[in-house]
């Protein structure tokens, strides 16, 4: 009997053992599928990229200060991921506007404003029908959105547009302005910063500009920037 005892015993502790490493495996699987997600992100917003006269670092520099941004609000660990593939892919729209529009040196006429300004809907049906992005969709559709209701392309006003977005779109803006375009030259973190309160309550929440006020020049949104420009 005891030795019936011990097999039994022993048979239990196989069972449970294996029951874990199915869990482990499952739990390695599926972080190196996300993995794999991750990179094919990078790899189409780096494309994106070349094609509309951007380095790859502007991505990747927004990306990082978002998150650093973000930080300041209570997002879940999902909502947090989503929010990085959705910074990742904010313009992704671009890929459907045509060259003579999106590498156009010089000031947009109205027409082609109003095909620059479909982008946040291509990015929709670029994306929509893949699964794993649609939860991703909040920034690259509304990051154009502005706090006054004068943004596009839903005309979006205060806290109607998503978070998300709100958060994103002073860390794009910024981004913009400290940094050099073909159209502009790189002004300083203190210009940018002064035109960023300047349109509090009118192009941005107020309390997001607030809070990125208190990060800019703080030791992590410097850490973010240093790793975007690695």
């Amino acid at each position: 009997m005891s030795e019936l005892r011990v097999l039994r015993a022993l048979g239990q502790v196989r069972t449970r053992l294996l029951s874990r490493l199915h869990c482990v495996a499952g739990v390695v699987a599926a972080s190196a599928l996300e993995e794999a997600y991750d990179a094919t992100l990078v790899a189409l917003a780096y494309a994106l990229a070349l094609r509309d006269n951007e380095t790859a670092a502007h991505s990747a520099r927004v990306t990082d200060l978002t998150m650093v941004l973000a930080a300041g609000w209570p997002f879940t660990a999902a909502e947090r991921t989503h929010m990085r593939r959705g910074a990742v892919l904010h313009d992704i729209g671009k890929i459907g506007v045509p060259d003579a529009i999106l590498q156009k040196p010089g000031k947009l006429t109205d027409d082609e404003w109003i095909v620059m300004r479909q982008h946040p809907l291509l990015a929709v049906k670029v994306l929509e029908h893949i699964a794993f992005l649609q939860p991703a969709l909040t920034i690259p559709r509304w990051h154009h959105e502005r706090w006054d209701g004068s943004g596009y392309p839903d005309g979006l006003a205060g806290k109607d547009i998503p978070l998300e977005a709100r958060i994103f779109a002073v860390v794009d803006v910024w981004d913009a302005i400290t940094n050099e375009r073909p159209y502009h030259a790189a002004e300083s973190p203190e210009a940018a910063m002064r035109y960023l309160r300047a349109q509090a309550g009118l192009r941005f929440d107020p309390a997001v500009i607030a809070q990125f006020g208190l990060l800019v020049g703080a030791p992590a949104c410097a850490a973010a920037r240093d790793r975007a420009a690695a």
